[in-house]
């Protein structure tokens, strides 16, 4: 994980205006706290010849770096040995299809090195192939000096942020990790392509000198790509770009039953097993600082005790080496309307832990207990993430700047429960017992683990049933093709900055490109089977072939587990008022 920042200014009076703040520096140097590095160039116009201070471009970029790919921290921002920059934030598991061993960062490098040595013409399309051969979360920034020309793009599917903020009138434009404040001027980049700006006119960024560059290359219309203008919506699908999807039906009066030995079973966990593999091995010893020096803990997972993240936890015990140990953070809140309601039907009688009373906190000491049966050389410890009241107060002004332009209720406290969870600090047990002591503890963990993305992979949320129950599996595809091709469009660049800041990075392993790609091919029934009963397989049919996975590994409970939204199991929703709307804008 790291921040990137870059200024675009058409003259330099106009960069030394938007200097970064201490305060944009402490954010960005969150997101990467082992170096920070700034880079500056100057860009003479070609239509000027000369290179005075109102004709020249003044481009300044800035890097943090979070050192988890290498032996080594690669320092940034990345530089060629001539004058082209490279802002890289982001994981490149594959790069065309091959493994990346040591830093991806100086890999892609050295890529756009040979790229850029293509003969005149061909350059440029030699710059886009690299960045879309790249298979693994991302947000990047490369100037070009020899075109000058400037690309940046977040991934196809958006689990990194990347935002922008331009000033037409003064010629500039600003793309950054993290928002500077809650500015209508910021917008995220949209996951739809690559975007590809100009620098040949001194009298700053105009829309006719930005284009986006889909992602794949049989988007091209005309063999063109299509001018941006940023009072337009961005339309194309990110998901698109990693294959069709599926939308077959059974044969008429056919009626095919998911159960535990169908393919798609054995297929599904294969397919996590790889994603895990890229994910989980090869992290580096996380600094030892304020942690004991006898921890082996490189990994921690975002752990309701529901289906995925347990999942993962299972399939991870699989993966890690034996004698590494596995954090499962689990957060609690405290919610005054709930509290009260409980002293309430307490009659008086004292609570004795509220937090112990959360549906998150009962299902994930529940799942926390049922990994210790089938993983018992395993060292799993339960973190449970307490937060009282006046400390999410305290907090509420960093949360809302960190995931604007996210704005309503339901962002804040989603974006509660997770700003906290990844900050990993509380009280940690190895038993399931909530009555064994515990002792305070941080996770010296850097990565962590999310289940994100199985709800709309394979049927999880209560529209899919109801689709089903409207149209059968017509209306269940058509339902799923939503959810999958909006999966970029919608909170990742949220998520990830309220987690990032405290120096962690999250990954996603059901958003690898090549197991989501494998489930928009699979047939739904092979995904959710709402054609039969619960009772002929033992679980329900949303993200049966998920449940039924659990099954296989051991895990009955985990199984049945039910869907529960992360606001409403941590208790961060409607914390005054139980009449708030998620929708409401923040205020």
């Amino acid at each position: 994980m790291c921040g990137i920042h870059a200024v675009l200014c058409a003259n330099k009076a106009a960069a030394d205006a938007h200097q970064i703040s201490p305060d944009l520096k402490s954010r960005l140097c969150n997101r990467g706290p082992d170096y920070y590095g700034q880079v500056e160039r100057r860009c003479a116009p070609c239509s000027t010849g000369h290179d005075a201070d109102d004709d020249c471009w003044t481009l300044r970029f800035t890097s943090t770096v979070l050192a988890l790919r290498g032996d080594h921290i690669t320092r940034q921002p990345l530089v060629d040995g001539g004058e082209s920059v490279l802002c890289w934030n982001g994981e490149a598991w594959r790069i065309g299809g091959q493994l990346v061993e040591g830093n991806d960062g100086e890999d892609i490098l050295a890529r756009l090195v040979k790229a850029s040595a293509c003969p005149s013409g061909l350059s440029e399309d030699s710059i886009l192939d690299v960045f879309r051969s790249i298979e693994g979360p991302f947000a990047f920034v490369y100037y070009h000096a020899p075109s000058q020309k400037v690309f940046f793009a977040r991934d196809r599917l958006g689990r990194r942020s990347l935002m922008v903020s331009d000033d037409e009138q003064a010629g500039t434009l600003i793309i950054s990790s993290i928002s500077e404040a809650c500015d209508p001027s910021w917008k995220e980049v949209e996951p739809d392509g690559i975007y590809v700006l100009s620098l040949d006119d001194h009298h700053g960024i105009l829309p006719e000198q930005m284009l986006r560059v889909p992602v794949r290359r049989e988007w091209l219309v005309d063999g063109q790509a299509d001018f941006v203008s940023r009072s337009s919506p961005f339309h194309l699908s990110a998901v698109s770009s990693i294959g069709p999807f599926n939308k077959s039906l059974p044969p008429p009066g056919s009626s095919p039953v998911l159960t535990a030995q169908s393919p798609s079973v054995a297929m599904l966990k294969e397919q996590l097993v790889d994603s895990l593999r890229l994910r989980i091995l090869n992290v580096p010893q996380p600094p030892l600082e304020g942690h004991s020096p006898v921890s082996n803990t490189r990994v921690a997972v975002l752990f309701s005790g529901g289906l995925d993240c347990t999942v993962l936890a299972r399939l991870a015990h699989e993966v890690l080496d034996p004698d590494q140990g596995i954090d499962l953070i689990n957060v609690a809140f405290e919610n005054p309307r709930v509290v009260a309601q409980l002293k309430k039907e307490a009659k008086g009688q004292p609570i004795s832990d509220f937090y112990e009373a959360c549906p998150d906190r009962i299902t994930g000491r529940r799942s926390f207990a049922e990994l210790q049966k089938v993983c018992v050389r395993r060292t799993f410890r339960f973190l449970a993430v307490n937060v009282p009241y006046k400390e999410t107060v305290a907090h509420r002004q960093q949360v809302i700047s960190l995931i604007y332009p996210h704005n309503t209720e339901m962002d804040l406290s989603i974006a509660y429960a997770l700003f906290f969870a990844a900050r990993g600090q509380g009280f940690v047990t190895e038993s399931s017992n909530p009555e064994v002591a515990s002792q305070p503890y941080t996770t010296p963990a850097r990565v962590l683990l999310s289940g994100l993305g199985a709800d709309e992979l394979f049927g999880g949320y209560s529209r899919h049933p109801a689709a089903f129950a409207r149209n059968g599996y017509a209306g269940l595809i058509d339902e799923l093709l939503v959810d999958v091709s909006r999966l970029g469009k919608r909170n990742l660049g949220r998520d990830d900055r309220a987690m990032s800041h405290w120096n962690k990075e999250v990954r996603f392993p059901f958003l690898d490109e090549r197991l989501v790609g494998w489930a928009m091919q699979a047939l739904a029934w092979d995904k959710c089977d709402f054609k039969n009963r619960d009772e002929m397989t033992g679980v329900e049919a949303g993200k049966r072939v998920l449940r039924l996975l659990a099954l296989e590994l051991g895990m009955a409970g985990v199984a049945k587990e039910k869907k529960r939204a992360i606001q409403f199991g941590a208790r961060t929703a409607k914390m005054e008022s139980g009449r708030v709307k998620g929708t409401t804008l923040i205020t």
